[in-house]
């Protein structure tokens, strides 16, 4: 399903009851996010909508009017253990707080992993609800963002805003 948020559109997508995606329709890697989901899942996509996606739309909607904070959606995050270590790690990172990649490497107790984080935030494929936006360079540089630093930074001061 096509979610059209204030900052662009993005496509949302759930598998077994379960979020599987919420990402940028125009995000640079959305060829290899798509690919990647198919392949491990087993699955093609189908257009179309479900509980889990209505849920994720409706809490979108809140989340850009500064009504939410937190989401409360099932996830699937499909990827390897690493990479669910490392997109688990997001959902703790409060809203409107920001964490450098060290500081998340930190978190993870995987200090020499920084690059490997900064790949991993890349492909993260439920944007904004895992929120690797909140993930920014160690000297407060806005660096890195699968959907554009411009809707990193929208994002950000949204947070900021409340």
């Amino acid at each position: 399903m096509h979610y059209h948020s204030p900052c662009g559109k993005m496509i949302l997508g759930s598998f077994d009851g379960k979020l599987c995606l919420s990402d940028w329709a125009d995000g640079r890697r959305r060829a290899s996010v798509d690919q990647r989901l198919q392949r491990i899942l087993n699955a093609d996509y189908v257009e179309g909508s479900s509980d889990v996606i209505e849920k994720a739309s409706h809490q979108l909607n809140e989340y850009f009017l500064n009504q939410r904070r937190e989401f409360e959606i099932p996830l699937l995050f499909v990827g390897t253990d690493f990479q669910k270590k490392v997109w688990n790690e997001l959902l703790k990172i409060p809203y409107g707080t920001t964490v450098s990649y060290r500081e998340l490497a930190r978190r993870i107790g995987m200090l020499n992993a920084v690059r490997a984080i900064a790949n991993t935030n890349a492909v993260n494929a439920i944007s904004i609800i895992a929120p690797c936006h909140r993930v920014i360079g160690s000297d407060g540089s806005l660096t890195g963002y699968g959907g554009g630093l411009e809707r990193k930074r929208y994002l950000l001061e949204l947070e900021m805003h409340v």
